[in-house]
């Protein structure tokens, strides 16, 4: 993870201000912002579940002849 920061030029000190920035715009939502992203996530792994679950019930039968 460093080695893309490096590529991208952001050192410690500059993650750090980055990170005050981000605290000073967003503190009082932060919290809400987190727990809006953290449903979001678990929402979206029920859809994969789901879409797993779905594909393991299909018919693992071969095409039926209706001659």
């Amino acid at each position: 993870m460093s080695s893309l920061f490096a590529i991208i030029g952001l050192g410690p000190v500059e993650l750090v201000v980055v990170a005050v920035v981000i605290l000073l715009l967003f503190g009082n939502r932060l919290p809400a912002l987190m727990r809006s992203l953290g449903r979001g996530v678990v929402e979206f792994k029920k859809g994969t579940q789901g879409i797993e679950d779905d594909s393991d019930e299909a018919p693992k039968s071969g095409p039926k002849n209706s001659a």
